[in-house]
Parts: structure tokens; sequence; C-alpha cells
């Protein structure tokens, strides 16, 4: 898919996330915003997935370890195919399969149920091992949150994979320095990152995280890196597209109302 198809894909995939979250009347819009670009990449131009046989043989996985950014999988998933968007807009009302959290039980396409920070990215290390078991070709990519780096089971898997030599395994690390309580720095400082999974064995790139042509550029490096699992470091935005959003940690993890959820929607350029 050329850029711009991707940029207006990825437009798409915010004005579902704003939409459902504000039908919810909660949820998780910051981290879902600032990860819509690379989830978007993702399933629009590197990954071999199939809406109509989600459990192809060979496919490539995704696994959202930083599993409360739940609406862009969703939203990303919906788009592709995977089930109608309309579904979606039930998100996290009674009887709904769309929880705040991925379940895998429950909806076509997600590959591990996330929530428990840091159990997503050492699930993703165990899904490339089995593939090298088994000589299946598809390659598994992990997305991370900045705060979630401060969970040591985080470092416990970055070891294993390099050990493994998981070069099928590429982690993304979505970095737009806030968490639910503040500064990644205020809180427990991560930095720097790009030094620390380089000592651990990995293979880094660091990247704009909303730069679609560093985005794919970092998707095609990790393909032709050989011996060695990938991070891609990708600085973002929290709250990307949204002004009132952006760079406001306190939009970790509320609603907007009915106003702020049409201004948003207005200028990510969707309709009410």
């Amino acid at each position: 898919m050329d850029i711009k198809t991707l940029e207006k894909t990825a437009s798409q995939v915010r004005i579902g996330i704003v939409k459902a979250i504000h039908n919810a009347g909660s949820g998780h819009p910051g981290g879902s915003l600032s990860a819509a670009d690379i989830v978007t990449a993702l399933y629009f131009d590197e990954m071999n997935v199939n809406p109509k046989d989600p459990e192809q043989k060979g496919r490539d996985k995704f696994i959202l370890s930083k599993g409360h950014a739940g609406p862009v999988q969703y939203a990303a998933l919906a788009i592709k195919g995977f089930f109608p968007l309309e579904d979606f807009m039930t998100l996290r009302k009674l009887g709904s399969k769309f929880q705040g959290h991925p379940d895998r039980n429950k909806v076509p396409g997600i590959e591990m149920s996330t929530g428990s920070l840091g159990q997503g990215f050492s699930a993703a290390g165990g899904m490339a091992m089995a593939n090298k078991l088994d000589n299946d070709p598809g390659r598994v990519y992990v997305l991370l949150g900045d705060g979630e780096i401060q969970e040591g089971i985080v470092w416990e898997a970055a070891m294993s994979a390099a050990h493994y030599k998981l070069d099928n395994l590429v982690g993304i690390l979505d970095w737009n320095g806030l968490q639910i309580d503040g500064k990644n720095e205020d809180v427990i400082t991560v930095a720097p990152v790009a030094e620390k999974f380089a000592a651990f064995g990995w293979n880094v790139i660091q990247i704009d995280g909303h730069n679609f042509a560093e985005i794919l550029d970092a998707f095609r490096a990790a393909r032709e890196c050989k011996g060695k699992p990938t991070m891609i470091i990708a600085k973002t935005v929290k709250g990307k597209g949204v002004s009132f959003m952006e760079n406001e940690a306190g939009w970790h993890g509320k609603a907007p109302d009915a106003a702020q959820a049409k201004q948003a929607v207005a200028e990510l350029g969707g309709e009410w």
C-alpha cells in the first residue's frame, strides 16, 4: 500500500478509536492513537494475514503487549475486514466480545490475550521460537509501551530472544514518553532505551513512529537482519492526531465526551 493510502487508513483507524471509546464511556485513547501509524503499517503493508482465514498456517502474528491500547488493534482489524466496524462500536459494553483488553478467544485476528504488562512480549518470543522449531515462515511482531518496559519480565524475554537468535521476532516500542502517572522519567526512567536493547543483543533501529517511510524502511531492515531479533524504537506522540489529547498524560485512560469526540473526529478528517 502506498504511503498516502496508509496515512488515510491510519486516520480511519484513529476515528474508529475515538468513536468506540466515546461510545464506551471508558478506555485508553492516548496510547491507542500514538500507535495507530505503526499498527496500520503492520496490517496494511507489512504482515501476511488473511481476514478470511485468521488461523492460516504460515501467517505473521501481531501481539499487542500493551493490551490497554486494544482499540487500535480492534480498529485496524475491522478496517482490514476481520469483522464489521460497527461491531467494534460495542467496545466495553456488557456482552460485547470487544473487551477493554484483547481476548484471543473472542475476537478473530487476536493472537494473544494481553493486559498484564510484559507478558505479551514474553509470549511473542515463545511464538517466534515455536516458528523456528516448526520451520514456519511466519514472523512475529510485538508492540510494547514505554512504561511497560519498566517491567522485569521484558528484560528476561529480551535476553531469551537474543540467546536463541530469534531473527523472526520484531519488537516495536511505542515511545511517547508518557504513562498513566505522567512522564516516564518522573516514574522510572527508561532511557537510554536503544543502548539497553543493544546491550541485550538486539538489532536496534530508531525511527519517527509517525513517518510511514521510516516505519516501512525499518520493517524491511528487520527482515534483512539475520541472527538477532530487532527492536524498532518509534518516537511517538501520545494522543497523536487530536490536538487536545497530544502529549497529555491525562488522556491515558479517559473517554472524550460528546463535544470532545466530535471535535476529535473532525480534526482527523472524519464525520460524526
